[in-house]
C-alpha cells in the first residue's frame, strides 16, 4: 500500500486544530479544511486559528483551505466535525478512494447508530477508520505526550494510519474492533455528564469514584451487547477516555455536568451559542441501544432523564442508591 504523505482535516474547531499540528509533526503534509472562507485566510496569514486555540502557532506545514475539492487530493481524511453533523458532512465529500477516519466521539441521535455504520450507508466504497482515546485538544496541540487508538476493520489500513499520524509526543495503537472503540469513546461522554452532576453537587470524591467504576460496567455490558471487545473497553478508547472526562472540568461533559449538579437548567445550557456537549445527544441514543438488547444502564438512564427533564438530580441519586443490593458482577 502507498505511504501515507498528506492529510486533510475537515473541521478547523479546537480538535481539528490540534490534529492537523499532530499529522505535522508526525511528518506530514497537513490541509485543514475550514468551513468559513475568511478563517480559512485568517489562518494562512496570521498562522493562528482566530476561533480555536488561538494562541497557538501552527506549523508551517499546516497549510488551511475552504475549498472542498482539495480534499480529493489528499492520502487520508480526519473528520473533526460533531457526531451529529457527520452524515450531512459524507454527503458532501468528494469522490475518491482516500481513506475517512472519524474523529468525533458519540452515536447519531436520529438513528441510534455508530458513526462507522452511517458513514458506510453513506459511503460504502471508502474505507473507514475511528480515532479515538483519552485526549485534550490543547494538550495535544502543544504537543504534550498522549495516546489514543486507531479502530479499522482492516488491520492493514489501522497500521498505515497509525504509524502516519504517530510521533515522539502522540502514539497511536491499532485494533480491528471498531465497535469497541466507538461504544467507549461515547457511552463515556454520557458517564462523564454523571460525574460533573457529582461534582457540582458537593456529593465528595468516594461518591466520583463510585460513579465512575459503576459507569465502566454499564460501558462494558452494553459494549459486550454490541460486539466489543473487553480488552478494547479496559483500553485507552474506554477506561482510559473515562478516566480523564470524568476527573477534569477540562472535560466541556464533565463541565456540562458540574453546572447542572450546580442548579442550572441542563436546556439552557444547551442553548447557548457555541455550546456542544456530545454526551448530551448520546445519551437517548445509549437507552435506545440498551433497551433494544436488553442491558442495564441505571446511570446513563439517570443522565438521560435528567436531561429530558423527567427526573431531578436528587430523585437520580435516591432511585441509584435504591436499587436491589446484588454481588457487584451482577450489579
Amino acid at each position: 500500500m502507498a505511504r501515507i504523505q498528506t492529510i486533510g482535516v475537515i473541521g478547523a474547531g479546537a480538535w481539528g486544530t490540534a490534529l492537523a499540528q499532530a499529522a505535522s509533526r508526525a511528518g506530514r503534509e497537513v490541509v485543514l479544511f475550514a468551513r468559513d472562507p475568511e478563517v480559512a485566510r485568517a489562518i494562512e496569514r496570521q498562522r493562528r486559528n482566530p476561533g480555536y486555540l488561538a494562541d497557538l502557532t501552527l506549523d508551517p506545514a499546516v497549510r488551511a483551505s475552504a475549498d472542498p475539492a482539495l480534499a480529493a487530493n489528499t492520502d487520508a481524511l480526519l473528520l473533526t466535525v460533531p457526531a451529529q453533523a457527520l452524515r450531512a458532512l459524507a454527503r458532501t465529500l468528494p469522490a475518491g478512494a482516500a481513506p475517512l477516519v472519524i474523529c468525533a466521539k458519540g452515536f447519531e441521535t436520529a438513528t441510534g447508530e455508530r458513526l462507522s455504520q452511517v458513514l458506510a450507508s453513506e459511503r460504502p466504497a471508502s474505507p473507514v477508520a475511528v480515532l479515538s482515546g483519552p485526549n485534550f485538544a490543547r494538550e495535544v496541540a502543544l504537543g504534550l505526550p498522549a495516546a489514543a487508538t486507531l479502530g479499522a476493520a482492516d488491520a492493514a489500513l489501522g497500521q498505515r494510519l497509525a504509524e502516519a499520524l504517530s510521533s515522539t509526543s502522540f502514539r497511536l495503537y491499532w485494533t480491528d474492533d471498531v465497535t469497541g472503540v466507538e461504544v467507549g469513546g461515547a457511552v463515556k461522554n454520557v458517564l462523564a455528564i454523571a460525574a460533573g452532576m457529582v461534582s457540582g453537587r458537593g456529593l465528595g470524591e468516594n461518591a466520583r469514584a463510585a460513579l465512575i467504576t459503576r459507569g465502566l460496567a454499564e460501558l462494558a455490558r452494553l459494549g459486550a451487547a454490541l460486539g466489543a471487545r473487553r480488552e478494547t473497553l479496559m483500553g485507552l478508547a474506554g477506561l482510559g477516555d473515562l478516566i480523564l472526562t470524568a476527573s477534569s472540568l477540562t472535560s466541556r461533559n464533565m463541565a456540562f455536568g458540574h453546572a447542572i449538579g450546580q442548579g442550572a437548567d441542563p436546556q439552557a445550557l444547551q442553548a447557548r451559542p457555541g455550546a456542544l456537549v456530545e454526551g448530551a445527544f448520546t445519551a437517548a441514543a445509549v437507552m435506545r441501544l440498551a433497551e433494544r438488547h436488553a442491558i442495564e444502564v441505571p446511570i446513563c438512564a439517570a443522565v438521560d432523564a435528567i436531561l429530558a427533564g423527567r427526573l431531578d438530580i436528587n430523585t437520580a441519586l435516591d432511585s441509584l442508591m435504591s436499587r436491589p443490593i446484588r454481588t457487584e458482577a451482577e450489579a
